[in-house]
C-alpha cells in the first residue's frame, strides 16, 4: 500500500478546519480521505508550542497595562486644560 504525499498546504488546511472552524475530526479525516489519525498527527506537527503562546499572552497584557496607564495619564491631562479657567495662576495659556 502506497503512502499518500500530502503538501504543508494540505496539512495546514485539515488542521485549520478542526482548530480554526470547529468541525470534528473525524468528519474532517472522512471528507479528505485521511486517518484521524493523520489529522491529530498533523496537529500536533502545526501547532504552536504552549509556551510561545503564553509569552504573547503575557506581552498582550502588560501592553494593555502600559495602554491603559497612558490613557489614565492623558485622560487626566486633558480634563485639567479642560476645567481650567484663566483665573487659575497654574493654568497656563
Amino acid at each position: 500500500m502506497s503512502a499518500n504525499k500530502f503538501t504543508d498546504e494540505f496539512k495546514r488546511d485539515a488542521v485549520a478546519q478542526v482548530v480554526d472552524r470547529g468541525y470534528p475530526v473525524r468528519e474532517v479525516a472522512e471528507r479528505l480521505g485521511v486517518s484521524t489519525k493523520s489529522i491529530y498527527t498533523w496537529q500536533k506537527q502545526f501547532s504552536r508550542p504552549a509556551a510561545k503562546v503564553v509569552q504573547e499572552v503575557d506581552a498582550q497584557a502588560e501592553e494593555i497595562r502600559r495602554l491603559k496607564r497612558d490613557l489614565a495619564r492623558v485622560t487626566e491631562e486633558r480634563d485639567i486644560l479642560k476645567n481650567c479657567s484663566g483665573l487659575q495662576p497654574a493654568c497656563a495659556r
